[in-house]
């Protein structure tokens, strides 16, 4: 009878205990049922006993989407801004659905399993249209892969090119689609050509003898001879070389038995007759900075450089058919103190017939100013403009002309007939004496001062006469 009571006693204690935790499990069902369960958690964030709309404020802190760097082939990439596009990012209807699809009274799975755990991805969206012309000005039309393509061999200002218009090529529809997945996606960058957004077509026979041809064109074309002309370099790379390339009357490349290309001599010829033109100096027009403090223009004269034309040619056309790759210094027939277009340097004579003084100097240093008497213009024996040099010196020297026979300390040519010297006949220099009483055409200078030109001149240096 007690066994009896006890039993009773606990089987009445264990309904009311059942009552109780099946009443509080439904309770809890019931609190649960108009949010997240308990033990919620999407995407590491605890949403038990939260709106929605505080969830996704949470999953949205400090996450922006600032937009998406597209990279494509040979190292070119762009840019798109989510502001550009209006683009936003909201967790609010995926967290809306789920809640929706959850089940109040299965919330004991969240507790002693892992169906309270979940992973979402946010709702994005942009501006369709917006996108379409970003990615149309950046070279990727939402259209599928072109197969006209052609392959050819084109000449421009850089030489030879290959247009191969078949291989490499954009597919645009599948670029888009994966641009418009990876926003969605929320990543930041997208590479076109490890997602082989780039394919290549297949070729016709013409296609592989034009590429055949065209490797023979680039091996021809690619010189590395470089003309060292004074302080410039002057390169014979492909943009002159593929002028080297011999064709016939009709534009095509001309092949010899072995298949091979040909060189044009004359186009090498004619390229060291345009860098002779370009570079001597001799007798062309100078920008010179007069003393005086302005620029004047001096034409002719005897000083400058000259290029061998002839042992150039000679040079060139071998050096190009050995493959040669230098740095060349040309053969020249005249050389100045310098070479290059200002091959005048520092250290130079200036006459100035017009102001009739007479300037040296030595690497940039005016050592000597002086006045002179040049020639008599009245009698048109003026002092001939131009840029000369000292081609000699002499001591003791007795000039003779037509009419005179004159005898000098210092004799400093530096135009055939025409020279520096002492006049001890002269008592004064300068002003406008040159006008009327002037020389037969020489530069008389005071004995000390010539003296001292004399001493400082070395010869090859260049003289400046101008008025």
């Amino acid at each position: 009878m007690k066994n009896s009571a006890l039993v009773k006693g606990c089987v009445i204690g264990f309904s009311i205990v059942a009552a109780s935790v099946i009443g509080f499990y439904l309770w809890l069902s019931h609190y649960y049922k108009d949010g997240f369960s308990y033990g919620t958690w999407i995407n590491g964030v605890y949403c038990t006993g939260k709106s929605i709309n505080e969830i996704n404020e949470e999953l949205l802190s400090g996450r922006e989407h600032g937009g998406l760097t597209v990279l494509k082939k040979d190292g070119e990439s762009f840019r798109i801004k989510a502001q550009d596009i209006s683009l936003t990012v909201s967790y609010t209807e995926p967290l809306r659905l789920y809640l929706d699809r959850q089940n109040p009274y299965l919330w004991i799975d969240n507790l002693i399993g892992s169906g309270g755990k979940k992973e979402l991805k946010p709702q994005v969206e942009y501006d369709t249209d917006i996108l379409e012309q970003i990615l149309m000005d950046a070279g990727i039309p939402n259209a599928p892969l072109k197969t006209d393509g052609k392959v050819l061999i084109r000449k421009t200002k850089d030489g030879y090119v290959l247009v191969n218009e078949r291989e490499g090529l954009l597919n645009g529809k599948k670029a888009c689609l994966l641009i418009e997945d990876a926003l969605e996606n929320g990543n930041t960058e997208v590479d076109l050509a490890e997602n082989e957004c780039y394919e290549d077509l297949p070729l016709t026979e013409e296609m592989e003898e034009s590429i055949t041809l065209f490797q023979k064109i680039s091996d021809f074309q690619d010189c590395r001879i470089i003309y060292q002309m004074g302080d410039d370099q002057v390169p014979v790379d492909a943009s002159r070389a593929c002028d080297f390339i011999k064709l016939d009357e009709s534009g095509n490349f001309v092949l010899d038995e072995q298949g091979n290309l040909c060189a044009d001599e004359e186009e090498v010829f004619a390229f060291v007759d345009w860098l002779a033109d370009a570079y001597d100096t001799v007798g062309t027009e100078r920008t010179f900075h007069a003393t005086r403090g302005d620029i004047v223009k001096v034409e002719g004269g005897i000083y400058g450089n000259l290029i061998d034309r002839e042992a150039e040619k000679e040079y060139l056309l071998d050096a190009f058919l050995q493959k040669k790759a230098e740095i060349h210094t040309p053969v020249y027939s005249q050389m100045a103190r310098k070479q290059g277009l200002d091959d005048i340097g520092d250290t130079y004579i200036e006459v100035d017939m017009t102001e009739q003084k007479l300037y040296y100097y030595e690497e940039g240093k005016l050592l000597i100013d002086t006045p002179v008497v040049t020639g008599n213009t009245s009698l048109r024996r003026g002092t001939p403009c131009g840029t000369n040099y000292v081609y000699a010196k002499q001591k003791n020297r007795t000039l003779r002309g037509a009419d005179y026979e004159s005898f000098v300390r210092y004799w400093i040519p530096v135009k055939g007939a025409i020279g520096i010297h002492d006049a001890s006949w002269r008592s004064e220099y300068g002003g406008e004496i040159y006008k009327k009483s002037g020389s037969h055409g020489c530069i008389n200078t005071p004995l000390d001062e010539v003296a001292k030109l004399y001493d400082l001149v070395e010869i090859g240096t260049p003289c400046v006469m101008f008025y």
